[in-house]
């Protein structure tokens, strides 16, 4: 049903570790996005505690079950939707910085061709714009990745967003 990739390391004491979950509908079968994608999550090890959650496509019922099953106990579920909140980097930055400090799981969520089962919208915490275009799964999943990579580059004031 779902297939799990994780990455972690040790990271500065002064900003406290997020463990983030992304929850993506497809496998990622192009070698081109595997590899974009596995570089990013190898970057992310320095800051966060990642997890990739790859759900099968499916019938939305089911890929519901799966999703639901996937998502941390104490989640702050980001649902990525074309109708949600557009945020600048430096808003992500900020809020991954305050979740972190109440101790909980930020878990993203992408939907496949028929988008996130309306069950995992009605329970996400909210709704985030990546682009007010509809993007291919598999490309919003690499521009979530570098998105977080740069929130966590951003928080501790390294020079990579600039």
């Amino acid at each position: 049903m779902c297939a799990l990739r994780a990455s972690s390391a040790g990271a500065r004491a002064t900003v406290p570790r997020v463990r983030i979950r992304v929850i993506a509908v497809g496998k990622l079968k192009e070698a081109h996005y595997r590899a974009a994608v596995d570089d990013y999550l190898g970057r992310l090890a320095r800051y966060a505690t990642v997890d990739e959650v790859e759900i099968r496509e499916e019938a939305l019922p089911a890929v519901a079950a799966a999703m639901k099953k996937a998502l941390p106990a104490r989640a702050h579920v980001i649902a990525l939707t074309i109708d949600g909140r557009a945020r600048s980097s430096e808003e992500l930055a900020a809020q991954i910085e305050a979740l972190s400090h109440r101790a909980v799981d930020v878990a993203f969520v992408i939907g496949g061709a028929d988008g996130i089962p309306p069950e995992i919208v009605a329970i996400a915490n909210e709704k985030l714009s990546l682009s007010k275009m509809t993007l291919p799964h598999r490309l919003a999943r690499l521009v979530l990745v570098e998105q977080i990579y740069r929130a966590m580059t951003i928080r501790r004031g390294e020079p990579y967003h600039h």
